[in-house]
């Protein structure tokens, strides 16, 4: 029985923390590619509620320190049993 008990417990801690994660193009410019890389990061719940406020290519690029123009913006979503992961990648100058 406790073997049984155990089993159950490691299928149900491995589906929680499987995931998959794919990357889609959000945009591309005309601005040459740069050297810079920023990453935006959240947490998203239910599918809608995205729990970091700043999310998003603005944020991205600050974090990147890219002041010149973006070249390229990317969004890659790991999706977990219960939520998601969000990143907004950018390029740029």
């Amino acid at each position: 029985m406790k073997r049984r008990v155990l089993g159950i417990a490691a299928v149900a801690v491995t589906a929680l923390m499987s995931s998959c994660a794919m990357t889609l193009p959000v945009t591309v410019t005309e601005n040459p590619i740069g050297s810079k890389t920023g990453v935006s990061e959240s947490v998203v719940i239910f599918g809608s509620i995205y729990l970091n406020g700043d999310y998003g290519v603005a944020d991205a690029a600050e974090q990147g320190k890219i002041k010149g123009g973006i070249s390229t913006v990317d969004e890659k979503t790991t999706n977990y049993v219960v939520f998601q992961k969000k990143e907004m990648i950018v390029t740029g100058e």
